[in-house]
């Protein structure tokens, strides 16, 4: 249960008198998702999420997350949409963390896509990329390169199995042989970073939401789409799923058609979208505190996947 800040409703209602958002109904805590607390905040005005920022979700980066989905929200694609207090701002402090309001965006995740879903998160990937154009706030990758290697370092000096062992060589290795992906001239500018099944919403055939900006920065639009690949193109233990991720990309490109450049790069960052993943799941494996409900994910099942993107890098 990702419910790391316990608020009661008393503490709830006296946040949301500052939003104008009438009284409190219901609070009802959300069990999914691993980075931050979230409770269904339900209203006499409506029904809303209500978040409380952890772990690795920076304060400081907010103005950046929150700022391009109220950007987004405006263009009519479907974010959820900030709520600003009675002073403007969009985020607050609540229980001694950093806190905000969003609209509530109805539907569920697919845990077993069809290839018009697939086309339809594609699709919307593409729109995205295309929406977020104007939006001018910057922020840099938060789990780019330097990252990764200090995620490696640290996870060398926990790593106490030999399958965590084995793990921190084969990053080692990978990390030495991509360096730093991002060197080319690639079409750039904000992307989601973190487009994974659990985070698109669908409502009756049709997807009606993107959520979770918290890992949102700029970065190539290529980049992006490899992440969003190489987490719907694989299954849980990280086997490919027949025509998973080419009915994913067809509709992409039926929106936003890659350039060369951007074709020829992406079995790379493919590559970097896998060690990435690993690198912050083994990092979290290892360093699991019991006392956190969330259960750590397989680290190997992110690795298992770069080798479907190094067989499409040398063909």
């Amino acid at each position: 249960m990702a419910v790391f800040t316990p608020v009661t409703e008393d503490e709830a209602r006296d946040f949301v008198r500052g939003y104008g958002l009438g009284e409190v109904t219901a609070l009802v805590a959300i069990a999914e998702g691993v980075e931050n607390t979230n409770y269904r905040l339900e209203t006499t005005q409506g029904r809303f999420v209500l978040t409380l920022f952890e772990g690795r979700t920076d304060a400081a980066s907010l103005p950046f997350c929150l700022g391009l989905t109220d950007h987004l929200a405006g263009a009519g694609f479907p974010a959820a949409r900030p709520r600003r207090d009675a002073s403007g701002q969009w985020i607050g402090r609540l229980n001694g963390r950093a806190a905000a309001i969003v609209d509530w965006l109805d539907g569920a995740w697919l845990r077993s896509p069809s290839a018009e879903d697939l086309r339809q998160a594609g699709a919307a990937l593409a729109r995205l990329h295309l929406s977020a154009a104007g939006f001018n706030v910057r922020r840099a990758n938060p789990v780019g390169p330097e990252q990764w290697r200090a995620l490696l370092d640290r996870s060398a000096s926990g790593a106490a199995t030999a399958e965590d062992r084995a793990l921190v060589a084969a990053c080692s290795e990978a990390l030495v042989r991509l360096d730093d992906p991002f060197t080319d001239d690639l079409p750039s500018g904000p992307i989601h970073a973190d487009y994974f099944p659990d985070n698109i919403l669908f409502d009756q055939g049709k997807l009606s939401g993107v959520i979770d900006f918290y890992f949102g920065c700029d970065g190539p639009f290529a980049y992006d789409l490899a992440i969003a690949l190489t987490a719907w193109g694989f299954d849980g233990q990280g086997r490919e799923i027949a025509g998973a991720a080419e009915a994913f990309r067809r509709g992409y490109e039926a929106v936003r058609p890659l350039t060369p450049a951007e074709a020829a790069a992406l079995p790379r960052l493919g590559e970097a979208a896998c060690l990435r993943f690993t690198l912050t799941r083994l990092h979290d494996r290892i360093f699991h505190d019991p006392a956190n409900l969330v259960t750590p994910k397989d680290p190997a099942a992110f690795f298992r996947r770069m080798a479907f993107w190094r067989v499409a890098e040398a063909a």
